[in-house]
C-alpha cells in the first residue's frame, strides 16, 4: 500500500515512466496543468507496457494523479480581483467578478474529460484485459480558502468514478454535516469550458498560473525534503563522532551574513544536486559536465579494489626497498603526501617523489635509492608531459646499467590515461604493469584515483580501510545534503564568498603530521579557480607570526591532527580569530581519514568555482608556460644554445633580468642589489602577495632559508607570501599567478647548476631544461603584466642565496 510521490514535472515524468516500468506504485503530485495530466497518464500507460512485456502483472501496479484544486482559485481570484480593480467599464467588472471560484472546479471537470478520454481507447483496453488499473484522478488541496466560498465547494463539486478527494479533517466534518453527495463530476463540462475559455479574453494565462503553482510547490516539497534531510545528516554527524573530521568556522559579521545567503542560494536553487548531477550551467556552461569523474571515484574504486592489493601484494613479495615515483603536479604532489603521512609499512618500501628538472635535485634523488631493488612509478595523465618523459628516459637507462636490459622494464609501472602515448610505450617497452585514471578526473582531482592510490598501495597503506573512510565523507558531502549541514558546500561556501569580498588569500595551517597536505591544496585552489583575473591565492606554510602581521585579505584554514595538535599552532590560531581574521578549523581525527579532506576541500572548490564564477577544471595559463618551454629546447636543438639574456643589474655574484616594462620601473633605482629589491619590492601594496620562485635544488637548507625570506618580506609589509620550487609550482600556483589576479610581485631566483646531467637521447640537459622553463614562465608572467624580477646566482649557489637574503632583508629596513 507504499505510493513513492513524484511530481508532475519534466523530469518527472522521465522517473514515473521508470517506477511504473518497475512495477512500483506511484503518487503523481503537483497537478494543475490539463496538458501536464495528459502527458502523465501517458508516462503511466507506457510504464505498464513495458512492465508486462517483460513478464509484470499489470494489475498489480497501483497509482493516483494528484490534481491540487482550490491553490488555482487563490492565484487566479488575486489576478481577477486586481483586474476588477483597476477595471472602469461595471459590465467588464462584473464578467470578471463571474470568474472568481469558479476556476479550479471547471479545471478539475475538464480534465476528468481527459480522463475519460485516456482509459477508454484501444490501447488502454489491451492493458485493461490483462487486469490493468486506471490512474485514478485524486483531488488534493481541497479545503476552502476563501471564506466567501462554500467550506465544502470543492468536494460538493467533484465527485464522481474512479476518484479520490483527499480532505482535511475540518473539510470531512462539514461535509459530513452539510454536503450534497450526487455524482457532480460530470455536470456542466460545456460551462466548465466556457469559464476556461474565458480567462484569456480577461488577460490572464492559466498556463502561466498552472507554472507558477507547480514551481512554487517544487520549491515547498523541496523545502520540507531539505529540513528532513538535514535532520538526517545532523544526526548522523553524532553518530559518527570522530569518524568523520569536524569542522568549526568563526567568521567576521558581515561575511557570516554573506555565507549564509550564499548558503541558502544553493539549498533554493538546488545546487548541491545539480553539482552532482554535472550540471554546467553551475560554472561557465563549457565543458564542466566532462570532468566530475572525482564525484563517484570513491565508490568505483571500492567496487574494484582487487587491483590495488593485487599490486601492494607484488611490490612486497618482490622485495623492493624504495618507490620511486617520477611525475608533476597532480601526478606528483597526492603520492608526496601519503609519502610524507604514512611513511612505509614494515615490509613495505619508501616513497620518493621526484617533481623538478634541477639537476642536483635529480641526483640527490638518485643516491637515496637502491637502483638494484627500486621500482619506478612514471605517472603522468595525458603521457606527454615533459618532465615525467625525461625523467624516465635517465631512470631507464639507470635501471638498465644496474639489473641489466632485460630486467629494467620490469622495474617500471605506468600510471596514465587509456590510450595515452605512456601507455603505448609502456607496453612496447614490457613495463611491469600499467595502471589507468579515469579521463573525466583532472591531474588535480585525481589523488583518489590510481594516481594517488597506486602509490599508496605500494607503500603499504590498508586501501579499503583508507577508501572506506573517505567515503564517510562523500556521504556527507552527497547531493541529498542539504548546503546547511554539507561540509564540502560550507567550506565552499566560506572560500567563494570570502574571494568575492576581497579576503582571497586562503592561508593554510597545518599540523606536523600532516604538514604536506597545503602542497596538495596549494594546487587544487590556485589551478582550479586562478583565471580571468579572479581566483584564490593559496598560501603553504607560511611561518606563523602575530595577528598585527597580516593584512584584511586572509582567510585562515588551520587543520590539525587530533594526536598531533601543537599548543604555538593553538595560541597563534586562536589570537588569528580574537583579532576577527576568518579562521576554518578541521580536525582530522586520525591520518587514515585524510582522504576525507581530500574530498571535502574537492568539493569545496568546486563549489567556490561557481560562486567565483569561473571553470574549476580547466587550467589555460599552464599551457602557456609549456608553450614558450617547447619553443627554447626546440631553439636550443637547433643553435645548441639558448637565446643570449643581457642582465640591468650585475653585482654580489647576482644578475638581474626583466622585461622591458618592469625594467623601465626597476632599473633608474638599480644602484645596488639591495636597491634594485627595495625598488622591486616597494611595489608590494594593499591587498598584494609575494611569490618567491626558485628553481633551485628544495633541499631543507634551502626551504629553510625561503621560510626566513617570506617572513621578513610579510612581517615588513603584511603582505601574504608563497614559495614555489620550479617548475615544480608551475603545475601547481603558475596557474592563479599567471591567470589569477594581477595582485602578485614576483622574485624568480634561478643559478647556475655546479654540475648538469644529460637526458639520455636528448641533446639537451636537464639544465638546460630548467633553465628553458625559468624563461617561459617568466616571459608568460611579464605577457601578463605581472610585477616580476629575475635574480640569476653565479657561482657558489648557497653563497648566492645567502647574498640575496641579506639584501632582501636591507631593502625592506
Amino acid at each position: 500500500n507504499l505510493m513513492v510521490k513524484v511530481p508532475g514535472t519534466k523530469p518527472g515524468l522521465t522517473a514515473i515512466r521508470t517506477l511504473i516500468g518497475e512495477g512500483i506504485n506511484v503518487n503523481v503530485t503537483l497537478l494543475f496543468s490539463q496538458q501536464v495530466y495528459a502527458e502523465v497518464a501517458e508516462a503511466y500507460i507506457s510504464g505498464l507496457e513495458a512492465f508486462a512485456k517483460k513478464g509484470g502483472d499489470p494489475h498489480k501496479v497501483s497509482s493516483v494523479a494528484s490534481f491540487f484544486v482550490s491553490r488555482i482559485d487563490t492565484l487566479v481570484d488575486d489576478e481577477l480581483d486586481k483586474k476588477i480593480a483597476a477595471a472602469t467599464d461595471p459590465a467588464a467588472k462584473a464578467e470578471l467578478q463571474k470568474l472568481k471560484g469558479k476556476v479550479a472546479i471547471a479545471n478539475a471537470k475538464l480534465a476528468y474529460q481527459l480522463y475519460k478520454q485516456i482509459y477508454t481507447n484501444e490501447r488502454w483496453q489491451r492493458l485493461a484485459q490483462q487486469g490493468a488499473q486506471t490512474q485514478r484522478l485524486l483531488w488534493a488541496s481541497t479545503g476552502t480558502k476563501n471564506k466567501a466560498y462554500s467550506d465544502v465547494l470543492y468536494v460538493d463539486e467533484l465527485i464522481g468514478p474512479d476518484t479520490v478527494n483527499t480532505m482535511p479533517p475540518a473539510t470531512m466534518d462539514a461535509y459530513r454535516d452539510h454536503g450534497r453527495p450526487r455524482a457532480s463530476l460530470e455536470e456542466d463540462a460545456d460551462a466548465a469550458r466556457a469559464v476556461i475559455d474565458a480567462l484569456p479574453k480577461a488577460g490572464i494565462s492559466i498556463d502561466a498560473v498552472t507554472s507558477k503553482l507547480v514551481e512554487d510547490g517544487v520549491r515547498l516539497f523541496a523545502d520540507a525534503a531539505d529540513q528532513l534531510y538535514a535532520a538526517v545528516q545532523k544526526k548522523r554527524r553524532t553518530v559518527l563522532g570522530p569518524k568523520l573530521n569536524s569542522m568549526t568556522y568563526k567568521l567576521p559579521e558581515e561575511l557570516q551574513k554573506d555565507v549564509q545567503a550564499a548558503l541558502e542560494d544553493w539549498r533554493k536553487e538546488g545546487k548541491v544536486r545539480r553539482l552532482w548531477a554535472a550540471d554546467a550551467s553551475l560554472w561557465t556552461e563549457a565543458d564542466e559536465a566532462n570532468w566530475v569523474g572525482w564525484l563517484d571515484v570513491v565508490d568505483k574504486q571500492l567496487k574494484g579494489i582487487g587491483h590495488l592489493q593485487d599490486f601492494a601484494d607484488d611490490v612486497k613479495r618482490s622485495g623492493f626497498r624504495d618507490v620511486l615515483l617520477l611525475g608533476m603536479g597532480g601526478s606528483s604532489l597526492g603520492p608526496e603526501v601519503f609519502a610524507e603521512t604514512f611513511g612505509s609499512k614494515s615490509g613495505c618500501p619508501k616513497l620518493h617523489v621526484l617533481d623538478s628538472t634541477d639537476p642536483a635535485q635529480i641526483r640527490s634523488f638518485e643516491s637515496r635509492v637502491d637502483l638494484a631493488r627500486t621500482l619506478f612509478l612514471v605517472s603522468s595523465k595525458s603521457g606527454s608531459t615533459l618532465e615525467p618523459n625525461i625523467f624516465k628516459q635517465y631512470f631507464y637507462e639507470c635501471a638498465k646499467q644496474t639489473v641489466g636490459a632485460a630486467e629494467a622494464p620490469k622495474r617500471f609501472v605506468a600510471v596514465t590515461d587509456p590510450g595515452s602515448s605512456l601507455e603505448k610505450a609502456a607496453r612496447n617497452e614490457g613495463f611491469r604493469c600499467v595502471f589507468h585514471g579515469f579521463p573525466s578526473i583532472g591531474g588535480r582531482y585525481s589523488v583518489l584515483s590510481d594516481f594517488g592510490m597506486v602509490p599508496a598501495a605500494a607503500i603499504g597503506i590498508d586501501q579499503r580501510a583508507f577508501l572506506e573512510n573517505t567515503a564517510e565523507m562523500v556521504r556527507s558531502c552527497a547531493a541529498s545534503a542539504p548546503p546547511i549541514e554539507n561540509p564540502g558546500v560550507i567550506l565552499g561556501a566560506i572560500l567563494g564568498t570570502a574571494q568575492r569580498r576581497g579576503r582571497d588569500k586562503v592561508t593554510v595551517i597545518a599540523s606536523k603530521g600532516i604538514a604536506d597536505f597545503g602542497a596538495w591544496l596549494e594546487q587544487l585552489l590556485a589551478e582550479s579557480t586562478g583565471k580571468l583575473g579572479k581566483g584564490i591565492v593559496p598560501v603553504d606554510a607560511e611561518p606563523l607570526g602575530p595577528p598585527a602581521v597580516y593584512g584584511s585579505d586572509r582567510v585562515f584554514a588551520y587543520l590539525r591532527l587530533a594526536a598531533d595538535q601543537d599548543a604555538e599552532q593553538e595560541r597563534a590560531v586562536a589570537a588569528l580569530e580574537g583579532a576577527g581574521h576568518p579562521v576554518v578549523r578541521i580536525t582530522v581525527s586520525d591520518v587514515m581519514q585524510l582522504g576525507q579532506e581530500f574530498f571535502r576541500w574537492e568539493m569545496a572548490t568546486a563549489v567556490a568555482g561557481s560562486i567565483i564564477g569561473i571553470n574549476p577544471f580547466d587550467q589555460p595559463d599552464v599551457e602557456a608556460a609549456k608553450v614558450k618551454t617547447r619553443d627554447l629546447t626546440d631553439a636550443f636543438e637547433k643553435a645548441r644554445a639558448l637565446p643570449e639574456m643581457r642582465p640591468f643589474f650585475e653585482g654580489d655574484g647576482i644578475k638581474l633580468f626583466a622585461d622591458s616594462r618592469n625594467e623601465a620601473a626597476l632599473k633608474p633605482q638599480a644602484t645596488s642589489l639591495a636597491a634594485a629589491l627595495k625598488a622591486h619590492l616597494g611595489r608590494i601594496g594593499p591587498g598584494d602577495y609575494a611569490a618567491l620562485l626558485a628553481y633551485v635544488e628544495r633541499s631543507p637548507a634551502h626551504i629553510d632559508l625561503m621560510q626566513r625570506v617570506r617572513r621578513t618580506i610579510r612581517d615588513r609589509t603584511k603582505a601574504a607570501t608563497c614559495v614555489g620550487f620550479g617548475p615544480r609550482f608551475q603545475h601547481s600556483t603558475g596557474q592563479a599567478y599567471k591567470g589569477g589576479p594581477n595582485s602578485g610581485v614576483f622574485l624568480q631566483i634561478t643559478c647556475d647548476d655546479a654540475q648538469d646531467l644529460p637526458v639520455p637521447g636528448q641533446s639537451y640537459t636537464f639544465g638546460i631544461v630548467k633553465e628553458a622553463q625559468a624563461r617561459g614562465d617568466f616571459d608568460v608572467l611579464a605577457e601578463r603584466g605581472r610585477r616580476a624580477l629575475r635574480a640569476h646566482i653565479t657561482g657558489d649557489l648557497d653563497t648566492g642565496l645567502n647574498k640575496l637574503s641579506r639584501a632582501i632583508e636591507q631593502a625592506l629596513q
